[in-house]
């Protein structure tokens, strides 16, 4: 467990922030990514730690420069998908490149009437609550020989669908949360609200088929040998507390951890250029 860790710093910024009023603002109606990445940016700026800010394709989408940690940014419009969301770079994790990885989800109006508008909900929660894997190094790859003159190239690029914290927990809307893993870091400025278990699941995914004749994909799986394994997590809040506590949903079995892992035999080039 880390010594030191500044996620309750930018969670605490972001609840006053909220309380406060200060609302996401959109340069233009065009902005449908950045808005509330800039809010959160506003909101690491007042920690006073120092930080780097990603490119578009870069992960995650803010690195600390003093803190070997990251935080990944995404904005969500209510009403709307909020039970998963597209992970076009990189599977979610804990860990990555040496670096502790937060998640950061706010929710803001879908048709808001003008430029600025509430955040109305968030969930900040360490990658370990979305997917406890590790080991898994994203890799995007191609093949040569397609076509009937043998040269086209076919791209494997992967996008990953995981499940929101939105998804995965009763009690988290209209609240502002903070998730982390069980005795992560002792504080006395937030107040525990709840204990939250995710359990491995008994297969893991290590690799997949496509049959270009057919176009089905299929898995290849493995048993698990972690299977069942808990991961506990805690559920935090800032003063004075209100609404129901979080609690994992019965129906987000269907979102149990699937750690990836490469498969041996998957011998592919790794396509620079993705």
């Amino acid at each position: 467990m880390p010594t030191s860790s500044m996620v309750l710093d930018l969670f605490t910024q972001c609840v006053r922030a909220i309380r406060d009023g200060v609302f996401i603002t959109r340069p233009s109606r065009q902005d449908k990514e950045f808005h509330f990445q800039n809010w959160i940016s506003e909101r690491l700026a007042r920690t006073g730690y120092y930080f780097e800010k990603g490119g578009r394709n870069s992960y995650p989408d803010f690195k600390m420069v003093n803190l070997p940690e990251g935080y990944e940014i995404k904005g969500l419009a209510y009403p709307g998908r909020e039970d998963n969301y597209d992970c076009n770079s990189q599977a979610p994790s804990g860990f990555h490149n040496g670096r502790t990885i937060f998640y950061v989800f706010g929710r803001y109006p879908a048709e808001p009437e003008d430029d600025s508008y509430p955040v109305l909900d968030l969930v900040i929660c360490h990658g370990d609550f979305l997917n406890a894997d590790h080991d898994y190094v994203h890799k995007n790859r191609h093949i040569k020989g397609f076509g009937a003159y043998g040269d086209i190239i076919i791209r494997d690029r992967k996008m990953y669908v995981a499940p929101t914290p939105f998804g995965l927990l009763s009690g988290v809307a209209h609240m502002q949360t903070l998730i982390l893993p069980e005795d992560f870091l002792a504080t006395g400025a937030l107040q525990r609200v709840g204990r939250l278990v995710r359990k491995e699941a008994d297969t893991l995914v290590v690799g997949y088929k496509f049959d270009l004749k057919t176009n089905i994909l299929i898995p290849e799986t493995i048993p698990n040998p972690a299977a069942g394994t808990e991961h506990v997590f805690e559920a935090w809040r800032l003063a004075p507390i209100t609404g129901a506590p979080p609690a994992i949903r019965e129906a987000s079995t269907a979102y149990e951890t699937v750690a990836l892992r490469t498969a041996q035999n998957f011998s592919l080039d790794e396509d620079e250029g993705a």
